[in-house]
């Protein structure tokens, strides 16, 4: 099959992302598992998982009971599934994360499916691995509270189930970069692509019916959507990986003023700081800066994948959105003004109408295995419909303010976006011929 030039572009990209992320040693990578679902690139698995840390099913299946073991936080209260539940498309449904004690973090909590594929983790990208990221909330003061990593080591070697599987899966002691290892195996296994969606794109015209195509046209056009959330064969995650200012705190904090304090505070590099400003602060609201110092990167958060969104609410770095409509009004005004906003932020100029079909299409992201909690999350989110505090209609539809023109709208008779197929073909079958040759 010849491989189209947007196809090679784009990979070309990914591959600069991953290798940029990526330690010297780790540059060949560990082979896809077969099948993969049709959501699911192999040539992205490449990209993302070094062979040096394949997910073999010994790592994994020890990686499994420690993100399950709530005796790897302080008090044995919490563990990495507390906040990443299996059964809520590993999120916790709250708006953020609650470690031991009860106490109540800065952040949402974001899903642990398809994060293998994250250029970066966390919401400000401070790690750049699943092993970075693993071991930072186990020492955070408000998220699993060990306060070292000598005392987790410390902890396990009392628990002789544990002091055996380390030995027969890395052939020594416990070590906390082992620990991250073998967590960090079992998020590998946890990717989804097998949504509706998929199949549609794949070729399955009914898999959508025709609300949710003309959300799927809405998102490629008036929408916008596809300017940070493109799906397509090689960026299946419907997300641009990179970090944007959107708004969704600038009415909490007064941003120059805590940039300028926050380059007082935060020590470049510090990870183990930067994660506790991130959870515990309210610097948490500066995002990305926290990590770079770059004026530019204040209030930045990174751009979300959308699979399985339907079910992965509350929404927004800081869970401040409950239903995807409040997602789609406060997009629909252009986002909340301030000196950093996203120069991509303009009012959208979507009717109800549009934004019910909107909402339609993205709850057709999630895996088919979630597929009764899906329609359970739509059926909460829409008796929600009448509360809608992030919705101005006038601003929205430009009668105030002033947020640029719209986008244009595609004259669906001539081409629909929704129904260009996964290499750039239309997924419509051709009527078959009733003739005889």
């Amino acid at each position: 099959m010849r491989t189209p030039s947007g196809v090679a572009l784009s990979l070309a990209v990914l591959l600069w992302v991953h290798e940029s992320h990526a330690a010297p040693e780790t540059q060949s990578s560990a082979p896809p598992p077969s099948p993969l679902p049709s959501g699911v690139s192999a040539v992205l698995w490449k990209l993302s998982v070094p062979a040096s840390a394949a997910p073999t099913p010994e790592r994994v299946a020890l990686g499994e009971k420690l993100f399950n073991d709530k005796r790897l936080s302080l008090d044995d209260s919490t563990s990495c599934a507390t906040c990443h539940d299996p059964n809520k498309g590993f999120t916790d449904g709250k708006p953020v994360a609650e470690g031991v004690k009860g106490q109540k973090g800065m952040r949402n909590s974001p899903t642990v499916l398809n994060a293998l594929f994250n250029a970066s983790q966390f919401w400000d990208g401070r790690s750049s691995t699943l092993e970075d990221q693993a071991k930072l909330p186990i020492l955070n003061p408000i998220e699993m509270a060990m306060p070292s990593p000598e005392a987790v080591v410390t902890k396990l070697r009392g628990i002789p189930e544990y002091v055996t599987a380390f030995q027969a899966v890395f052939k020594r002691d416990i070590t906390y970069d082992d620990l991250a290892s073998a967590i960090a195996a079992f998020e590998r296994t946890q990717f989804s692509g097998n949504a509706r969606f998929d199949r549609f794109i794949h070729g399955e015209t009914n898999a959508l019916n025709a609300s949710e195509r003309r959300g799927w046209a809405l998102f490629n056009g008036k929408a916008r959507c596809n300017s940070c959330h493109a799906g397509n064969a090689v960026s299946p995650l419907f997300s641009d990986q990179k970090f944007h200012n959107i708004g969704v705190a600038a009415h909490k904090q007064d941003f120059p003023q805590l940039a300028r304090e926050g380059v007082k505070v935060v020590r470049l590099g510090d990870e183990r700081q930067i994660d506790e400003l991130a959870l515990q602060t309210r610097f948490s609201e500066l995002g990305r800066f926290l990590v770079t110092k770059q004026e530019n990167d204040v209030g930045a958060f990174k751009t979300p994948t959308l699979r399985n969104v339907g079910i992965t609410g509350p929404y927004m770095h800081d869970g401040s959105l409950t239903t995807l409509w409040d997602v789609m009004d406060h997009y629909n005004k252009g986002g909340v003004a301030n000196p950093y906003l996203d120069g991509g932020m303009q009012r959208l100029g979507l009717t109800e109408p549009e934004i019910d079909d909107l909402v339609a299409f993205v709850f057709t992201l999630t895996d088919e295995r979630f597929t009764k909690f899906n329609g359970q999350e739509l059926a909460r989110q829409r008796a929600r419909k009448g509360q809608r505090p992030e919705r101005d209609t006038a601003v929205a539809l430009g009668k105030k303010g002033n947020l640029g023109d719209l986008a244009p709208n595609p004259d669906l008779s001539v081409k629909n976006p929704a129904d260009i197929g996964v290499y750039g073909t239309e997924t419509l079958p051709k009527p078959a011929s009733t003739k005889q040759p």
